[in-house]
């Protein structure tokens, strides 16, 4: 009787039918995929840099301190492009005094047309007039001030135009720098960057593939349908961005490209798994086809709606970014299964065993005499214990009652240990300091800060509103001093203070109701220092007002440490609400495809701690590495979504298999049965899916070092130690008691707990 006839349900009418119309579904995608190609445009791919869309909302304080400054004033202060001169040995009086002159000529419109430069305000180190200057006549610095609509390229440009005009080798121009360039500067490595991580991903996911099924096909496989996948996700996408002018923030492509070339592969490994165990007990090609696409084909949907779910959770947030990376992520998620659940079976069914060219299945003679008399060959018993020998015998050991709760409890601890860094999380946003340090611009602000201070490129500005407050100069001297005062502040330039010859207007307006300063750091830019210091002073703000003679004076603070703390605040904020939206959300997938109340929780309470010592390890190695930076304000979030969702996946994947195997047996038996063939599985998917993520680390950018390293360990730690020991250990210690409601398992074990896995 044909093996087929035995299934129903609507797995097994789905897997019929796409086996009856395999060339169908071939079509459909190869039309689709052309047409996508043709007809809708590419998300993102023009370099340049985003700018802060998609990071920032147009009701951020600091933003609009800034415009409310820009509209009294008549021009900005807060300078995010520089022109940078340094000589160690030191410049001239002569270089000096050009740099001032030819600043003071583009103030008063007599340097010509230099649009889009509003103003110029140059700053030098001489005799250490400048507050926070740690050399003497070393160093100058020229702020290119430019209206909030120029561009970021448009600035970078007109920086260099600027330089190019007005300066000559005897000034020893070192180079352009600030967080208007560094941020156009990331735009174009992350462009540049994408084909190398493309490239070195399907290289290595080929790899990964082709070592774990001893195959050429199946790597090519995996990388044609990640190709249909890739194609389709970013054409859509770009056609939905485009025609809703949606933010797109640089960061997004790279973390697409990951996350759809991992998750594709591991929904590729799922179904050649299943394929190759049907075929290993002996089934004709077409009937095993039918039953892995049935068998597998449930598992995979849920799975990837458990991934997609979980990534969506971060719509709860209310960060712009989160906002636009959730949606994203989902629809990934969504065509990458859309397309895995329908051409990976038909090509399944096509190639039948090709697939695994140039090895081969089992024989089929095995699998029949096995069927026949409930004994394998000895042909098939080698085969079996090369292929699972090391996962079969760790479950077995992990699922003794007398080892569990060793194992369980030797990796709780472990994670919870690993997990102590979290307690000292701190949170920055990376510009400058993202770039590689090699890269001139990152040079260039080196440059600038050895010669006055670490916060010298990115002042805080802090505005004062109120009637005649500029008319207080001995009060504005006092507050001034004050703030210069505080701990983590470098200098202060204000009213009365300034040691370069600039119009009135600068620092108090003509009607002499608002007045502002520029307030220089001593802690890296943007930074988690930075952000702690800038925090520390304006708490102290209103104290330091009123003992100046000041108080009732309306102020805020704007610059890019002061925007930094906005979207630091508001990330953490968010942590609650995705922190809760992400665990329900993958409960309820667990739930509902498990029917299992007390495991559906252990199992998510693994996962949770898993992501937790990931993140802990992450942590306490780049604080080691970069001390005061932080890490960058998403990739915790980020990366404990993405991780949180593979855990499910895993979860369904693996406990999935041990539910299929119940039939009346104990729990015992069902994780020996069924669980090392899963693992084996599970663990090649996962290997590609750390590469996908890993090989970020390519995009040379501060923040893409550390998702590559907190997501790729992340997945590590889940399949080697969550996977491989933490579940076969606690499914034994809880037992029958776990899956409740349902009734899946007897309390006792039985006969197939002490032989070889049924599917050897």
């Amino acid at each position: 009787m044909d093996d087929t006839s035995q299934g129903s349900g609507l797995a097994w009418t789905y897997a019929r039918f796409v086996v009856a119309a395999r060339w169908w579904v071939i079509g459909f995608w190869a039309l689709a995929t052309v047409a996508s190609v043709v007809l809708f445009p590419s998300l993102g791919g023009s370099g340049g840099g985003s700018g802060l869309k998609g990071i920032l909302s147009a009701d951020t304080p600091a933003v609009q301190v800034e415009k409310r400054s820009f509209e009294l004033f008549g021009f900005p202060l807060i300078a995010r492009t520089v022109v940078v001169q340094r000589d160690p040995a030191g410049l001239s009086p002569y270089a000096q005094a050009r740099t001032v002159v030819r600043a003071v000529s583009v103030d008063t419109g007599r340097a010509g047309d230099v649009k889009p430069i509003l103003g110029a305000l140059p700053i030098t180190n001489t005799a250490g007039l400048f507050p926070g200057s740690s050399e003497n006549s070393t160093t100058a610095l020229t702020y290119l001030l430019f209206g909030p609509d120029t561009s970021l390229g448009a600035r970078t440009r007109a920086a260099h135009d600027y330089a190019d005009r007005f300066f000559e080798p005897r000034d020893h121009v070192v180079g352009v720098t600030g967080s208007a360039p560094a941020r156009d500067e990331q735009g174009d490595i992350i462009t540049e960057s994408l084909p190398t991580v493309e490239l070195a991903t399907l290289l290595a996911i080929m790899l990964i593939v082709g070592l774990g099924f001893r195959s050429l096909v199946t790597p090519a496989l995996t990388v044609l349908t990640a190709g249909v996948a890739y194609v389709a996700t970013f054409r859509v996408s770009g056609l939905v961005t485009q025609l809703f002018d949606l933010p797109s923030p640089d960061e997004l492509k790279p973390v697409v490209v990951a996350l759809l070339l991992g998750v594709v592969t591991d929904y590729v490994v799922f179904f050649c798994s299943a394929l190759r165990n049907e075929r290993g007990r002996g089934l004709p090609t077409r009937v095993a086809s039918t039953r892995a696409i049935a068998r597998s084909g449930p598992i995979v949907t849920v799975a990837g709606v458990a991934v997609a779910a979980g990534t969506a959770t971060l719509l709860a947030a209310t960060s712009p970014f989160f906002r636009a990376l959730g949606p994203a992520l989902a629809f990934t998620i969504v065509v990458g299964l859309l397309v895995a659940v329908t051409l990976v079976p038909a090509l399944i069914a096509v190639l039948g065993d090709l697939i695994f060219w140039p090895s081969r299945p089992v024989p089929r003679a095995d699998g029949l005499v096995r069927r026949l008399t409930g004994r394998t060959s000895a042909r098939h018993r080698a085969s079996t214990t090369r292929r699972r020998g090391l996962h079969t015998v760790v479950t077995r050991i992990a699922s003794r009652r007398s080892v569990a709760t060793v194992v369980l409890m030797s990796c709780l601890g472990g994670m919870l240990l690993a997990a102590s860094p979290l307690l000292h999380l701190q949170l920055g946003v990376s510009f400058v300091s993202a770039l590689p340090r090699q890269a001139p611009i990152r040079q260039t602000a080196i440059s600038a800060q050895e010669g006055f201070a670490l916060g010298i490129l990115s002042p805080t500005v802090v505005l004062l509103q109120g009637d005649a407050v500029g008319s207080k100069q001995a009060a504005l001297r006092r507050f001034g001093t004050a703030m210069s005062q505080q701990p983590g502040v470098a200098g202060v330039l204000g009213p009365g203070s300034q040691p370069i010859p600039v119009q009135t207007p600068l620092l108090v307006t003509r009607d002499e109701n608002a007045a502002r300063y520029l307030v220089v750091l001593d802690d890296k830019p943007l930074g988690a220092d930075a952000v702690t210091t800038v925090d520390a002073l304006e708490s102290r703000l209103p104290t330091l007002m009123r003992a100046s003679g000041l108080g009732g004076t309306s102020y805020g603070l704007s610059g890019d440490s002061a925007t930094a703390s906005f979207i630091v605040h508001q990330t953490e904020s968010d942590l609650m609400r995705i922190a809760i939206a992400a665990m329900i959300t993958n409960l309820l997938m667990l739930l509902v495809f498990l029917r299992a109340a007390l495991d559906s929780v252990l199992l998510l309470l693994t996962s949770v701690l898993s992501v937790c010592a990931t993140l802990g390890i992450t942590t306490a190695l780049f604080s080691w590495l970069d001390p005061g930076q932080g890490l960058t304000f998403y990739v915790p979030f980020a990366a404990a979504v993405l991780l949180l969702a593979f855990g499910s996946d895993y979860n369904i994947f693996t406990v999935g298999h041990v539910w299929e195997a119940a039939s009346g047996r104990s729990v015992r038996g069902a994780v020996i049965d069924a669980l090392p063939p899963a693992v084996v599985a599970v663990t090649a998917a996962g290997l590609a899916l750390a590469a996908s993520f890993g090989l970020l680390a390519l995009v040379p950018l501060l923040p893409f070092r550390q998702l590559a390293f907190a997501v790729g360990l992340g997945i590590l730690m889940d399949v080697l130690v969550v996977r491989t020991l933490m579940v076969p250990a606690l499914l034994t210690l809880v037992g029958g008691r776990g899956t409740w409601p349902s009734r899946r398992f007897r309390g006792t074990p039985d006969a197939n707990d002490s032989v070889l896995p049924s599917g050897d």
